[in-house]
This record gives C-alpha cells, sequence and structure tokens, in this order.
C-alpha cells in the first residue's frame, strides 16, 4: 500500500466515557458510525478506594474489537476517554495501585496540605475542584495516603494513553488530558506545572506526543485475542471533549463554540477570553490537540439530567411548551452542587406545582439550556454554537439556548456523540478536511427570550 493511499478507511474508536463505554466503528469515507458496541462504565466500590474495573473493560474493548472486525475490516484504532483519570504502573507494566474514581471524595481528606503545594490558576489555568477532579489532587493523595504501594511507580498514565499502552506497549503522555483542570500542565510554557517537579514526579510522566501521533502496532497478543492484522496502528489518543472540538478545529474559523454534552457538559470558546476566567465558577483552560490553550466551562449537566429524569424518554407538545414559558415554571441552579457555574446554590422550582411530567421535562431543557449559556458567556464565547452529543437532539434545548445566547446553534453530529468521530480524525489528522454542519438560523419565539430574561433576574437575585 503506497503512502498516500495508506489513511484507514475503517477505524475502530474506544471511547470510555463516565458512565458508558464504547467502541464504535468509524467510516472514514463518509464519518459515520457504522457499528456501535457498549456496555455501562460501572466502578468497583470494594478495596482501598472505589475504582474503575479496568479487567471488565479490557475483555469487553477486545471482545467488541473482534466482533467489529467481524463486520468490518478495522485499519486502525484510536482512543478517546474523560477526564481526571490517571493510571499508576509498575516497572512490569502492571497497575500500582486501582484506578481511582475521581468522584471519591478521599483526596478532600488532605486538602489543606495539597492547597499549600498546588499551583496558582495564573500558572495552570485550573480551578481548585471538590473530590478528584483535581487530578493533581488525586496524586497528592494516593502519593501519601497509600505511600507504600505509590513508592513502587514508575509510570503515571492519562486514561486514554493507558489503553493504547495495553494495545502497543509503548508509553506516552498527551497534553489534551494533561491540560484538562489537572494542576500538572502550564498552557502557557507548553510543559509540566511546577507542582510536578516540586513532587518529583516528572521522571513519571512519558515523553508527551502529539494526540495524533501513531504510537506503533498491535501486540501479538491482541492479534490473537482478536484476528485484527499485525500491522493494526494505535494512535495516541485524546480527551473526549477535545475529540468533539477537533472535527470543527479543522474546519472552522474562529471565533465559534463547541458545547460537548454528555456526563459533564464542557463549552470550549475559540477565539473567547482567557483573561476574564473566574477560577471559583468551574471555568478553566483546556489544552486543545493543537497544543493550544481554549477558555473552557463546564457543569455536570447529563449527571443532572439523569437525576431530573431517570433518563426516561418523555413526551411533549407545542401546548407543553407554551405553558412553560407563560406559566414561568422554572428550575434554578444547582442541582449538582460543588461544580459548575453556580457550584454552592441549592436548586429550586418555581411554579411548579402540579405540572405535567412534560411540562417538567421541558423546563428541565430549558434549566440546561440556561446553565449552557452562563458557561458560554463566562468564557467570552461569540460566534456560532455547535452543540455535540445528546443534547444536540433535544429540539426544546437548542431553541432556549439559541434565545439565551441570542446566537446560531447548531446540532454539531448525526451521531449519538461527536467525541468517535472526532477521535477517528487523529488517523488522517493531516489529510482532513471536514464539512460544516448546515447552519441556519433559529427560529425563536418571544416568549423564550422572555423567559429566559426572568430566569437570569431571579438567579441574580438568588442569595
Amino acid at each position: 500500500m503506497t503512502e498516500e493511499n495508506s489513511a484507514p478507511r475503517h477505524v475502530a474508536v474506544i471511547d470510555i466515557g463516565k458512565t458508558n463505554a464504547k467502541v464504535a466503528l468509524v467510516d472514514m469515507a463518509t464519518l459515520t458510525e457504522i457499528a456501535v458496541r457498549t456496555r455501562p462504565n460501572s466502578v468497583i466500590r470494594d478495596g482501598i478506594y472505589p475504582h474503575a474495573d479496568c479487567d471488565a473493560l479490557w475483555l469487553f474493548l477486545l471482545e467488541s474489537l473482534k466482533a467489529l472486525h467481524g463486520e468490518k475490516q478495522i485499519d486502525a484504532i484510536s482512543i478517546t476517554t474523560h477526564a481526571a483519570t490517571a493510571v499508576l504502573l509498575k516497572e512490569d507494566g502492571a497497575l500500582a495501585m486501582p484506578v481511582l474514581d475521581y468522584e471519591h471524595n478521599g483526596p478532600d481528606g488532605l486538602t489543606a496540605a495539597y492547597d499549600a503545594v498546588r499551583p496558582p490558576f495564573a500558572e495552570t489555568g485550573t480551578p481548585r475542584l471538590p473530590g478528584g477532579l483535581n487530578l493533581g489532587a488525586q496524586l497528592f493523595w494516593q502519593s501519601k495516603a497509600f505511600a507504600e504501594l505509590f513508592a513502587d511507580v514508575t509510570s503515571i498514565l492519562m486514561y486514554p494513553q493507558y489503553w493504547s499502552f495495553r494495545l502497543t506497549g509503548v508509553l506516552a503522555s498527551e497534553v489534551t488530558s494533561l491540560g484538562c483542570h489537572t494542576d500538572l500542565w502550564n498552557p502557557a510554557k507548553g510543559d509540566f506545572s511546577s507542582l510536578v517537579d516540586d513532587l518529583g514526579w516528572r521522571g513519571l510522566f512519558a515523553p508527551v506526543r502529539a494526540a495524533s501521533d501513531k504510537l506503533g502496532s498491535i501486540l501479538p497478543e491482541i492479534v490473537e485475542s482478536t484476528g485484527l492484522d499485525p500491522e493494526t496502528p494505535v494512535y495516541c489518543g485524546i480527551h473526549d471533549s477535545n475529540a468533539s472540538l477537533l472535527p470543527h478545529l479543522l474546519s472552522r474559523k474562529a471565533p465559534f463554540s463547541v458545547v460537548s454534552t454528555g456526563t459533564w457538559v464542557i463549552v470550549m470558546a475559540m477565539g473567547g477570553t482567557l483573561d476574564r476566567l473566574d477560577p471559583s465558577r468551574d471555568t478553566l483552560i483546556n489544552v486543545n490537540a493543537l497544543g493550544n490553550p481554549v477558555p473552557s466551562a463546564r457543569f455536570m449537566g447529563g449527571r443532572e439530567y439523569s437525576t431530573l429524569t431517570g433518563d426516561r424518554q418523555v413526551e411533549w407538545t407545542e401546548e407543553d411548551v407554551k405553558a412553560v414559558l407563560q406559566e414561568q415554571i422554572m428550575l434554578l441552579p444547582s442541582v449538582q452542587k460543588g461544580s459548575g457555574p453556580f457550584p454552592d446554590r441549592e436548586a429550586e422550582w418555581l411554579n411548579a406545582q402540579d405540572i405535567s411530567l412534560a411540562e417538567r421535562y421541558i423546563a428541565i431543557s430549558f434549566y440546561l439550556a440556561l446553565m449552557t449559556a452562563t458557561c458560554l458567556d463566562l468564557v467570552g464565547a461569540d460566534g456560532p454554537i455547535i452543540v455535540e452529543g445528546p443534547f444536540s437532539k433535544n429540539k426544546i434545548f437548542v431553541s432556549m439556548l439559541s434565545a439565551a445566547s441570542e446566537r446560531s446553534v447548531i446540532s454539531g453530529n448525526k451521531t449519538a456523540t461527536g467525541t468517535s468521530i472526532g477521535a477517528a480524525l487523529l488517523t488522517k489528522f493531516e489529510k482532513t478536511t471536514v464539512e460544516n454542519p448546515a447552519s441556519a438560523a433559529n427560529e425563536i419565539h418571544e416568549n423564550f427570550y422572555n423567559y429566559k430574561k426572568v430566569w437570569f433576574e431571579k438567579v441574580r437575585s438568588k442569595k
């Protein structure tokens, strides 16, 4: 196969989200998912702390690769995962400690000690977050609370690069995961932060590679388990929200924003403002696949949606929408405390007595849109807004987001999530022209604008 014809046609994307894991087969000719295998990403609650079930995930990945390869030949493998997760390895490549669940509050027990050593927001663009959401806090806690186990650590890998290591045996680090509210990365310098050197961790991190780097071919044992070609290449991998950003990064000029929706709603503003970020409101600097800083904000919108709806499908009518708008049925922040733009506020319903299930669902969708609009404002976003992931299919979310931001909102993908397509693009990073989604003006009724005005007034007046 010649170099110009060597771009893979079918890419298997390992996509591990906080709630679900999947392996998607992406057709690079059409940039669509043509087959998918999924499973819940469960947390093991026993042992020294709650942790990822890496053994079950690994079996799922191997079984999925084998099954998908039976449908279409897999030509390459790319990887994307959620953030705030590190893997600690011993010299033989085995886990030195379980992979900590970032929602565990163990690191909070050393808050004062960690705060005394962590770098300032001005250096890292990382806000101080609870539990293990700051990866540096995780590592600090593990190194102190389990010092004997931590002494055996020879490598610290970000989560995408752990799976690429399992597939290839090659150790690598990568900036989109290192630069995602970790305290470990200095975006301005493009290097590890002072924390890494102060705590003597630099030697534990593998060389930094580009997300689009081809790390190597699959190991012989993977060939035996899956039937894949021994020369199947594996790419370094990328943080999931940055995977959603990548197709637009390759095709659009700033300013524009991408809203990546999943367990977290992550707002990334290309051409946004870096010098007005407020770390107390969960704004931060992400680092994109090109290594450039991106002003970002976030809240746990997918988790809030699941908490409020039980993930049930709800039928609604335009009459239901009119009722919610006219009666000002509202949900005020925050459903998930401790993060997001209103981390210390208690959720509150207004005018919600005896409302129907449909009206409740609409008000929840409006709440999520208005929280997203708040995040966009916090990062100085401008230009069109592209919504990726499950919320892109929610018509009333899109309508309220357009009203609240007073800008065009585009449903950015036709698949269940934009992360898989973005991760697949790593395999032909230099050769890709991504077609922009169609952009049309959102038709918004005046009552949407009235509703958002009242919602923001209520939020401002709430103590």
